[in-house]
């Protein structure tokens, strides 16, 4: 039954993905085209990977993911775009860049939203998440799940960062959205946002610091060219697992089930998988020398942050509302 299940699943998605099947001819293999920025090794290539294990698993070899990864297909906007379009059918995206498509993916990104890990799956994984997946729709995407980059924190070349202050005036690499960049101007730095990777900018000091949870620290080898990490947690940092909305409705529902359950399945896996490692990777940058910061003055930074939710970033009336929302059942959990 289930290789029946499997040849007919081949040949609606075979139909559907433009493959030519002559009379007789011998099946193809399906090819799912899957991208991300990151190296191997990184958060949302073991999402990435695992995804591609799962469906070929259990499509029975029918279907084959195809992942362009270490940004061989651009920037993560530029993957937005190439998903928007079509060229790709999906893509595994941090939430930061997303904002300039689809500003209400802002509110989960809100400074000190979430205190751990469990608040943040609740969340994300309840009705205000699945709110915001169901509105990607509208600018052509079909959110599946969250997986997770993790908790942000700030390493830089200059100086121990213990307060808010001590942020004032680093040149720091923030991802390509208008939410980073409001942040760290009113934390008093300077905000330059860039794609990814960005190993060489800080090498030759073109920057001073960057932002992003610990495990992108020592996959890059950031230890290499920043001495200091301090463990702000400001952000809670989601990825956003894609596809293009009309390549996804295209299919029959048996299929679509398929690509939702394996994604979901593996952005599960993916978040395990980060925090089990975390503890290591934290381990690893302190053995290698890197100054760690575990206890900042947060208070500094939220003091900083606390009329966030009144800049222009959250004034369209549906972003607004749902940023109410949002804040309110992160609050429920406390």
């Amino acid at each position: 039954m289930r290789v029946l299940y499997s040849k007919i699943l081949f040949l609606i998605l075979a139909g559907l993905l433009g493959l030519a099947l002559p009379h007789n001819a011998p099946a193809e293999t399906v090819d799912i085209r899957l991208a991300v920025v990151t190296k191997p090794g990184s958060a949302q290539n073991i999402a990435a990977e695992k995804f591609k294990e799962l469906i070929e698993e259990r499509s029975d070899g029918g279907v084959r993911v195809t992942l362009y990864h270490s940004g061989s297909l651009g920037t993560e906007t530029e993957i937005l775009q190439q998903l928007q379009l079509g060229s790709l059918h999906m893509a595994i995206i941090t939430a930061g860049p997303l904002d300039s498509f689809y500003p209400e993916i802002r509110v989960i990104s809100y400074p000190f939203l979430f205190a751990g890990y469990a608040q943040a799956d609740t969340l994300l994984d309840g009705p205000v998440g699945q709110k915001i997946l169901d509105g990607l729709s509208r600018v052509g995407f079909k959110g599946l799940h969250f997986s997770e980059n993790g908790f942000r924190h700030i390493t830089n070349s200059r100086r121990p960062a213990h307060s808010a202050s001590d942020v004032a005036g680093l040149k720091i690499r923030v991802m390509e959205s208008a939410l980073d960049i409001e942040l760290w101007r009113i934390l008093g730095a300077n905000p330059t946002p860039m794609g990814w990777p960005i190993y060489a900018e800080l090498q030759q000091g073109t920057i001073d610091a960057q932002e992003n949870p610990i495990s992108i620290a020592v996959v890059y080898k950031l230890q290499e060219v920043q001495k200091y990490l301090t463990l702000t947690g400001h952000i809670y940092s989601a990825h956003v697992d894609l596809a293009n909305l009309a390549w996804f409705e295209g299919l029959p529902s048996a299929a679509r089930e398929l690509v939702q359950t394996c994604m979901s399945d593996a952005a599960i896996y993916q978040r395990a998988w980060s925090r089990a490692k975390e503890a290591g990777f934290l381990a690893e940058l302190k053995a290698s020398g890197m100054e760690v910061d575990e206890h900042p003055d947060l208070d500094s930074f939220r003091a900083k942050v606390e009329d966030f939710a009144n800049l222009p970033l959250f004034s369209a009336p549906e972003v607004r509302a749902l940023l109410a929302e949002t804040l309110a059942a992160a609050r429920a959990q406390n």
